[in-house]
């Protein structure tokens, strides 16, 4: 474990008085607090808060709060409780927010002392914090983890990792001067389908690759229910919206534009070439052992965007490639004739990999790794590693620099496709799109007064 977080977690049940009282919760200190019970005792916990009280949140949270090294003590959000004031507007949502993720977290351990934040300021002052979840939308995710970082917090920050390439690059430089242990909530970097299919790639076991074919998840699908309700109306109680879009351009509130829709609108997000390509880019990059590296060219570009009027901003359909010095060429669409996936299709064979299937062609091909190949990082659990990170020290399975770098590509194809380029050149060791200074300013955005990033 890390010095800090031994010192803070032994602070931990001397301050929880004190610090109730300066928060505003109730102190409650449960019966394993001595650890009698087998259970790890509080001040050998990692406490832990959640910033950010959407589905993934909640979902991932879930991870934390059944591990036993583990006290999430605070949770944050800028919005109380979805379906107790949109009178049914939010329609697949659930209950999410800030009150929800409190009232799951107190139920879990059978106590009332988790703390409730709006802003996640408060939460980063908070001296018994050893470590945050950022689970907020991505545009956020640059000025919460910068913050986070600095303040001497361990971060587990969902992907995409950056809303843009400028912002990821100091984003990585940041966490790593600061010493504090990050995980990306890249999930496939401890799947075995996945560790497999990157560990065949990378000892040539299909022989010399020809090509690799991605597929990601298609359209921007209506994730709420309520991709229909783009006219602007009131902001409902219980909802702070300049803090929702804090850093980004000011707009009218409508519910089309939260509750996961929000990954279809340029301004937040990248839609689905950086939702899932954040994922499965990253386990190329992987297989190819380019992680702190990248393409140079990418070409055969083609979008179709929403119709004109239409408030989502991402191309629903895509495809487009992208190229390495060796040659090796990826092809990337919106949907493959194998779904979402990857499929590595080499000279001897391929590798078809995607969530919960490996598939190898052909069967003699399907041979364990043999002594002195080269073996990938192995996590089973992307969750348990973060904590592992923390209190150990061991590695983590999806580091900043490598989260960096696979969704830096994610964010050429979309500035590509954007400006209707045919080709688009790409410097990976200076991080600078070449020959086109149009292009190249894209790498960064303005952020909305008064949220900067120094």
């Amino acid at each position: 474990m890390t010095h800090a977080s031994a010192t803070s977690r032994r602070r931990f049940l001397q301050q929880c008085t004190a610090a109730g009282a300066a928060f505003g919760f109730p102190t409650i200190i449960p019966s394993s607090a001595l650890g009698k019970d087998g259970t790890v005792a509080p001040s050998n916990r990692t406490t832990l808060a959640l910033i950010g009280c959407g589905g993934r949140g909640t979902d991932v949270v879930k991870n934390f709060l059944n591990d036993e090294r583990v006290q999430v003590i605070a949770v944050c959000d800028v919005e109380r409780e979805s379906d107790r004031y949109n009178k049914g507007l939010i329609k697949k949502a659930g209950a999410f927010g800030r009150e929800p993720a409190k009232r799951l977290v107190d139920k879990t351990y059978g106590t009332t002392g988790c703390a409730v934040h709006e802003d996640f300021r408060e939460v980063l002052a908070r001296a018994d914090v050893d470590a945050v979840q950022i689970a907020t939308p991505d545009h956020w995710h640059a000025l919460q983890a910068v913050a986070a970082a600095r303040a001497k917090k361990h971060i587990y920050c969902e992907k995409p990792l950056s809303l843009t390439i400028a912002q990821g690059r100091f984003m990585s430089d940041v966490v790593r001067q600061s010493g504090v242990v990050w995980q990306t909530g890249s999930q496939q970097r401890s799947d075995v389908h996945f560790r497999m299919a990157a560990e065949y790639v990378r000892n040539g076991k299909i022989g010399k690759l020809k090509q690799i074919r991605v597929g990601l998840a298609s359209d921007n699908r209506d994730n709420n229910g309520c991709a229909s309700q783009t006219e602007p109306t009131p902001v409902p109680a219980g909802l702070n919206y300049d803090l929702w879009l804090g850093p980004a351009p000011e707009a009218p509130f409508c519910p089309a534009r939260l509750h996961s829709n929000w990954r279809w609108f340029y301004d937040y997000s990248g839609g689905n070439i950086t939702d899932f390509g954040a994922h499965h880019l990253d386990i190329v990059q992987w297989a190819l052992g380019m992680d702190e590296s990248g393409p140079v060219e990418f070409l055969d570009l083609n979008a179709e965007w929403p119709a004109p009027g239409s408030l989502y901003t991402t191309a629903p359909k895509f495809d487009f490639a992208y190229r390495y010095a060796d040659g090796t060429t990826v092809r990337v669409k919106d949907k493959q004739d194998f779904g979402a996936g990857i499929s590595f299709e080499g000279e001897l064979g391929s590798v078809l990999c995607t969530r919960g299937k490996l598939e190898i062609k052909p069967v003699e091909l399907r041979k364990p790794l043999a002594d002195g190949d080269v073996r990938l990082f192995e996590s089973k659990d992307h969750f348990r590693n973060f904590i592992d990170a923390i209190q150990t020290g061991a590695k983590t399975a999806a580091p900043i620099e490598y989260a960096h770098r696979s969704i830096t590509i994610a964010h050429l194809a979309n500035i590509a496709l954007r400006l209707r380029r045919q080709k688009l050149r790409w410097d990976p060791t200076k991080e600078q799109i070449l020959d086109d200074a149009e292009a190249a300013a894209m790498q960064t955005r303005p952020m909305r007064g008064p949220w900067k990033l120094a």
